[in-house]
Formats: structure tokens, C-alpha cells, sequence
């Protein structure tokens, strides 16, 4: 459920107040000077537009130096009472406290108010991910009933589950990004941060298999004009290519393809593109990865993500401490 469909939606007046330049402001300097993903400032957007629609609504606050904690906690209520999830209302406070710690480091609030605000405590779910035979099968069976373009949705697959990117990083990858040489792939992450990502045997054989048959359609395509793109993965019909666009494929249609494969194949109806990153990180681990390492290929800055994304049975639990622990044998 959105917070959308029942906050009030921000008027003019609103956006014409202290508070509504001083979001708008902000969220500028996320998208310029922070390189805030487009994900980042559309949900940034969102929740502060919401937020600052709520305290002219309420006539909470009319300045943003007079917002108290007490006013954000009770926003966060308000979120609760209108039905939506923990997980929400989190993340509507994680942009709340971001507006509110580049004010002060404006200077131009004295203290920040929703450092005083607890983040809602959530419950923790181990990510459920396929099993390493359940992956192989997977991606080694993807024909002409589970894909539209088999070549280019087996290359999907591979880089999702090979590499561990996220689908954003994986729709952004241009044909520069692919480093033969080196057998890696340049992947650009949150916060236009980058890091090389190792391309392995079976990804390089699926993408070399893919780029064939991509460059075939686009010379039937071209009918004697010179159509390019940098862009890697292209959607089937190459939308928007001749009328000067790039053809790349989304997200969404990313989230389609690894869908309709799970499903024809088996898996969970819950698989979608991050599952095969859970499994990635899930699968190294299982194998004897080191913990450093995989926040690395994953690109997480903090070593708590990387364990939340990771999971052990307990049967591999016991099977470390029956090779490991010296009272264990």
C-alpha cells in the first residue's frame, strides 16, 4: 500500500512554504551533488512531498526549524493509522532524517528532531532463495517456451546469478563496461558508486552467445542505416531505437523475464531479480566464500547487509562446528 493513496498530495501553497522549497531544494542536491539513484529520488521524493503535505495540513509546523520530534513521530502514526507496514513507515523516516541531516549541516536548524525518532523495529526474514541445483537447472534449461528472446534472458540470468548485480546494474551496463580482457564487468551502484565484478566462464559464454545475435538484429533492423547503441540488453522490439533512443531494456521487463522463466521452471512465485543476488551471496557462502569477500562482489558497504542477504541451515551450521570445533570430535 502507498503512502500516496492516502496522505494529502502536496498543494501549491505547500510547495510555495519554508518547508516545501527547502524539500525541493534538497531533493535537487540529491540527484546533482549526491548521485542519488533514480529509484533513490523518486521514493525521496515521494515521502518528503508527503511529509511536508502532512505538517501544512496538520499545522504542525509552518518553519522547518520549529519541527519537533513529537510532530515526526506522530507522522509516523499517522502512516500507521492510514495502514501502512513497519517496513514504510521506515522507509519514510529514513528520508525524513536525510532531509533533515543536510539542513543541519546547513546550519539551518540547530539540532536535528528526527535523530530522536526510533526507526521502527522490524522483523527479520531470512531470504528464501533457490538451492544451487534448483539455479543450475534454471538457467542451463531456458528455451523458446520460457523466453521470448532465450539468448538475451539466459545472459540475464547469468549476470543476476553469476555476478550478483542488482537489476538496475544490470539494465545500466553499456558494451565499454564488459573488460574482456580482464574477464570482469565495470557495474555502477548506489551512489554512482563502481566496482568490477569477475565475469565467469559459463556468464562470458551466455553474453558473447547473446551479443550475436544481438548484433544481427539490430543490422536486419537498420535496413541500410547505421542504428548503434551502447546500451547491453535491448528490448525485444528495439523501441525507440530509430527515433534516436538507446532500445534499452527496463527493469520492469527484467522483473518479467525472471518471473515467467521461475515460474515455467518451478521455483517460488516470489522470485523476482534481487532472489538471484540473495542466492549469489547465499550459494559463495555455502560454498566456503569468505564473508569480506562476498560484501565486496555485492557492492554493500556495510558487512551487516551482507549478512542479512546471507543465510546458512542449521544442518551447515552443524557441519562447521563437527569440522571445526576441537571438542566436536
Amino acid at each position: 500500500m502507498s503512502a500516496a493513496a492516502d496522505l494529502p498530495i502536496a498543494s501549491a501553497a505547500t510547495a510555495s512554504s519554508s518547508i516545501g522549497r527547502l524539500v525541493e531544494e534538497y531533493l535537487r542536491v540529491l540527484g546533482g551533488e549526491r548521485g542519488a539513484s533514480p529509484h533513490t529520488q523518486r521514493a525521496y521524493a515521494r515521502e518528503l512531498r508527503e511529509f511536508a503535505a502532512w505538517l501544512a495540513a496538520s499545522e504542525h509546523a509552518t518553519e522547518a526549524a520549529s519541527i519537533e520530534h513529537t510532530q515526526i513521530r506522530a507522522y509516523l502514526g499517522a502512516l500507521y493509522a492510514r495502514g501502512l507496514s513497519k517496513a514504510s513507515a521506515a522507509r519514510a523516516l529514513a528520508a525524513i532524517r536525510s532531509w533533515f541531516k543536510w539542513l543541519a549541516r546547513r546550519r539551518l536548524i540547530e539540532q536535528n528532531p528526527a535523530a530522536l525518532v526510533s526507526t521502527p523495529r522490524l522483523p527479520k526474514h531470512l531470504p528464501r532463495v533457490p538451492s544451487i541445483e534448483q539455479m543450475n537447472r534454471v538457467v542451463d534449461s531456458i528455451g523458446n517456451d520460457a523466453a521470448s528472446w532465450p539468448a538475451r534472458d539466459r545472459a540475464i540470468l547469468e549476470l543476476l546469478y553469476g555476478c550478483g548485480i542488482r537489476n538496475a546494474e544490470l539494465t545500466a551496463l553499456d558494451l565499454d563496461d564488459i573488460h574482456w580482457a580482464n574477464e570482469a564487468i565495470l557495474v555502477r551502484g548506489k551512489g554512482q558508486k563502481q566496482r568490477y565484478v569477475p565475469l565467469g566462464d559459463a556468464a562470458a559464454a551466455a553474453v558473447r552467445a547473446y551479443l550475436q545475435e544481438r548484433d544481427a538484429r539490430l543490422a536486419a533492423e537498420a535496413h541500410g542505416a547505421a542504428l548503434r547503441t551502447q546500451a547491453l540488453f535491448l528490448n525485444l522490439q528495439l523501441r525507440g531505437l530509430a527515433q534516436g533512443g538507446n532500445a534499452r531494456l527496463t527493469t520492469r521487463s527484467v522483473g518479467r523475464i525472471v518471473k515467467r522463466i521461475a515460474l515455467l521452471r518451478g521455483l517460488s512465485a516470489d522470485v523476482h531479480p534481487h532472489t538471484l543476488r540473495h542466492a549469489f551471496g547465499t550459494h559463495l557462502l555455502e560454498e566456503g566464500a569468505d564473508l569480506r569477500a562476498i560484501q565486496e562482489l555485492l557492492g554493500h558497504e556495510r558487512l551487516s547487509t551482507t549478512q542479512r542477504y546471507t543465510q546458512l541451515t542449521t544442518a551447515q551450521l552443524a557441519a562447521v562446528y563437527d569440522r571445526t570445533h576441537p571438542r566436536a570430535r
